[in-house]
């Protein structure tokens, strides 16, 4: 190195560590950039490389992409892109970018009335940053009419969360794939900048490759150690949930600061929330049923301090930043060591001590199963879906193309959208077309995707139950060379917390679990594309064929009637009567909705009429359940029973396909049926009647009974059943 260019270096280094002080809020100028903060600084801005940096969480990756900003901005550079995958992400990036003097706006799919005058603001040069969510990429406006000006101005391209790209990983986006086309229209010598603080080295590798950073392309690759020392991590065997939710209640105000409490399930977090709310706890539920302005508010109370915790599903994740956080705690073990490093690090980023605590239940493994990740369909469903694009005059939606290929919507758009990546269709403003270009289904490519799911979900046992040094655990899991015993979890330094639970919280508890009874919203519309698959139903159900609101006894993802249903509807569970205490149960069920809104034994005008019967949804796996529960609440209620629907011989004996929504009913509505007997005695019954069913998951089945009920002579129908599912 010369002597201008070490003069020169140092005036670059010099004006990073001036912008990262302004970041951070240093009005003495003290901050400093770490080392390799630097380097990855130093090869976007001085040398206009490509960089992929995988750190731990809080080392303080978005310093480096702001600072590269205002440094290339200085020299003349476009503005930076940042591919963010949440808005969470993105509003705390926008906040932190102005502290440093930096101008951030955001294309996402919450302000589309605000892209005129953002993209208005980029072209006059008026934005430094602009931060876009990776769905917009495929977006066909977006794709189409603003990603070429946008990639031929970029100054820095930034990638954050960068593991989402790679299909190795446990958190894989489809929609990330499509910066491969963004990579290729960038000019030369924009640099790029990928960061990540989640992969282990196989993904690591991938998402070089993907995004040109790997060998032979003279990029930079930082990879640091994963420890972070200010996490004490600790596993707490309780024998059951009951136990849990009252060790939580009696030890919650014990544990530094405030925090995050994840459950597996919405149903869990809402359950935990209800409970710590009724103990006297200030506590509130995030997940991804609240509305994104109760969103915004529960973030603003936790980072404020206003709530001692928030009871997140995973979808408080990437992007929360608190650098005081004090705690994180985990209703239940994640199925991927790798998600579980990702969430724990939230806490303690800025402080020198949190804690970090695992409550493994029994029923974790059968959410993991239940919420598996849905791996690729196989070839013969994507054979189907690209002949029917090929066949199609037309582009095709999903609505429209979900009935014909026997797929439900959310794993035929993911897809979709791994086959436009790979060239085999094309999303245009109608929908998907076929391109026409061969593709291969890389069968072995899959088969190892959900193998490591299985390798992780033992993983994910092994931590929980090892005697050795935890946080070293999951840093090798991460395939950090470094990992070493961290000398502060409970294995290392002895455990922090113990079992006890006082008899009030563990009463309060088991009654807050036990309580039964969830709704049952009833179908309403008909789902798209019926037509198309030979039914001739469409748009609203008639108000004279819809069922009433129903009642369940429980969800099967909540850690209450959850964990007492799920073994006993298990696909190879043993049919056979209803047990006691289930009944007993669903007789409370049938009393509390009798008497509560909606009910028939309010007494007042617009009370529906009392059920006069009941029917039973026919059941090809468990018979003997429905029929005995169909039974038994036609004796406790005094009322007949009056038999069940049949399934027309043409049907079969086999279970109905559990395929999207307009294949279901389609099935449906051909093998459902009112047999003679049961027609006869709906008339002679002369009211409303009580639909009997093991379980709902679409609601479908319960819809389309419905309808056949009514149209038989049934002036009204009452859904119940034992579970809810999801």
């Amino acid at each position: 190195m010369t002597r201008t260019d070490a003069s020169d270096t140092a005036d670059l280094r010099a004006e990073a560590d001036s912008v990262l002080a302004r970041l951070v809020g240093d009005p003495g100028g003290t901050a400093r950039l770490r080392e390799d903060q630097w380097r990855a600084i130093e090869a976007l801005v001085a040398d206009k490389r490509r960089a992929l940096v995988v750190q731990r969480t809080g080392w303080g990756k978005s310093a480096v992409y702001f600072v590269a900003t205002s440094l290339l901005r200085a020299q003349g550079s476009g503005p930076t892109v940042i591919v963010s995958p949440l808005l969470a992400l993105m509003r705390n990036q926008v906040e932190a970018a102005a502290r440093a003097g930096i101008r951030a706006r955001t294309i996402n799919s919450s302000n589309h009335e605000d892209w005129d005058s953002v993209q208005a603001e980029v072209a006059a040069g008026e934005v430094d940053v602009l931060l876009v969510s990776p769905e917009r990429l495929n977006n066909p406006d977006f794709r189409d009419n603003v990603l070429p000006a946008l990639s031929a101005a970029t100054g820095l391209l930034v990638v954050d969360e960068a593991h989402c790209i790679s299909d190795w990983g446990h958190d894989f986006r489809p929609d990330y794939r499509r910066l491969r086309t963004m990579l290729a229209e960038l000019p030369p010598g924009v640099p790029v900048l990928a960061t990540t603080a989640t992969a282990n080295s196989r993904v690591t590798a991938d998402v070089a490759e993907q995004l040109g950073t790997g060998a032979g392309t003279d990029a930079l690759v930082l990879r640091g150690p994963l420890d972070r020392e200010s996490l004490s991590l600790s596993v707490l065997q309780l024998p059951d949930a009951a136990t849990r939710l009252g060790w939580l209640a009696d030890h919650l105000h014990e544990l530094p600061g405030s925090g995050i409490i994840y459950t597996l399930t919405v149903a869990a977090a809402e359950e935990v929330t209800a409970y710590l709310r009724q103990c006297g706890h200030t506590v509130a539920s995030y997940t991804g049923r609240t509305e994104n302005a109760d969103r915004v508010q529960a973030e603003e109370d936790l980072l404020a301090n206003r709530v001692k915790a928030l009871v997140a599903t995973s979808a408080l994740g990437m992007g929360f930043d608190k650098p005081d956080l004090g705690f994180v705690v985990h209703l239940g073990s994640p199925s991927s060591p790798i998600a579980y490093y990702q969430q724990v690090g939230r806490a303690g980023r800025g402080v020198e001590h949190a804690e970090v605590l695992l409550l493994p239940g029994k029923e974790d493994e059968a959410i993991w199963k239940y919420f598996a990740s849905v791996s690729f369909p196989p070839e013969d469903l994507v054979r189907r879906t690209l002949d029917t694009l090929a066949g199609s005059p037309k582009p095709l939606s999903l609505p429209a193309l979900e009935p014909m290929v026997d797929l439900r919507r959310t794993r035929l758009e993911a897809m979709l959208k791994v086959l436009d990546v790979d060239g085999a269709v094309h999303r245009t403003k109608g929908g998907w077309v076929s391109t026409g270009q061969p593709w291969v289904y890389d069968a072995e490519r899959y088969a190892w995707v959900a193998g490591q799911r299985t390798a992780e979900q033992q993983a994910m046992r092994e931590y929980a139950a090892t005697a050795g040094c935890r946080m070293e655990f999951l840093r090798r899991q991460l395939d950090d060379e470094q990992a070493a015993p961290c000398g502060r979890c409970d294995n290392c330094a002895g455990s922090r917390f113990d079992g006890k639970v006082s008899d009030a919280a563990l009463d309060a508890a088991r009654g807050e679990l036990g309580r039964p009874g969830v709704e049952v919203e009833p179908r309403k519309m008909w789902p798209s594309g019926l037509p198309a698959v030979g039914v001739d139903l469409k748009g609203r159900i008639p108000e004279g064929e819809v069922a009433f609101r129903g009642r369940g006894l429980g969800r099967l993802s909540d850690i209450g009637w959850g964990n007492r249903l799920r073994p006993m509807l298990a696909a190879q569970a043993p049919d056979g009567p209803v047990p006691d205490d289930v009944f007993q149960a669903v007789v409370t069920v049938l009393t509390d909705w009798a008497k509560g809104p909606g009910g028939w034994a309010r007494g007042d005008q617009n009370a529906p009429p009392r059920p006069v019967g009941v029917v039973v949804v026919p059941s090809h796996r468990r018979p003997q359940l429905v029929r005995s529960l169909g039974a038994r609440v036609a004796e406790v209620g005094r009322m007949p029973f009056l038999g069940s629907l049949e399934y027309a011989a043409e049907a079969g004996g086999a279970p109905l396909p559990q395929a999207n929504s307009a294949q279901r009913v389609r099935s449906l509505h051909r093998a459902l049926t009112v047999p003679p007997e049961l027609a006869e005695a709906l008339t002679s019954a002369g009211g409303p009647v009580l639909l009997v069913d093991d379980s709902s998951d679409t609601g479908w089945t319960l819809a389309v009974a419905a309808r056949l009920l009514r149209r038989a002579g049934a002036e009204g129908v009452f859904p119940l059943v034992l579970a809810v599912q999801g």
